[in-house]
């Protein structure tokens, strides 16, 4: 077991960084969603921004997690990707809703 695995595996133990852990999980797939519905559709982030009546900047961040997104902006963001907002918040690896393994970003 490498390092991180290690320091994981002890820090999942506390409850308050579990949570913090778990409620990544939904940021993450919120962001991976809307890139890849986006690079599937061939857009920019610019063009999607023109969908949404909004900035280049506003996208990216929330693409990149840098943003709070309101039940509003999620709606824009399905709406300017051709999609819903379910789509947006499910796992697709395994069909759930935001239920992911954080064990797949760790290497050994």
């Amino acid at each position: 077991m490498s390092f991180l695995n290690d320091y994981l595996e002890e820090n999942l133990k506390d409850p308050e960084f579990a949570k913090e852990w778990e409620d990544s999980e939904l940021e993450y797939t919120l962001a991976r969603n809307i890139i890849n519905r986006r690079k599937n559709l061939h857009l920019t982030q610019r063009e999607v921004a023109e969908r949404m009546h909004t900035k280049q900047n506003v996208v990216s961040r929330i693409e990149n997690g840098n943003i709070n997104v309101t039940l509003k902006t999620l709606k824009a963001i399905a709406g300017a990707l051709q999609t819903d907002v379910s789509s947006l918040v499910r796992n697709e690896e395994s069909g759930r809703t935001s239920q992911i393994d954080h064990s797949n970003f760790i290497r050994n």
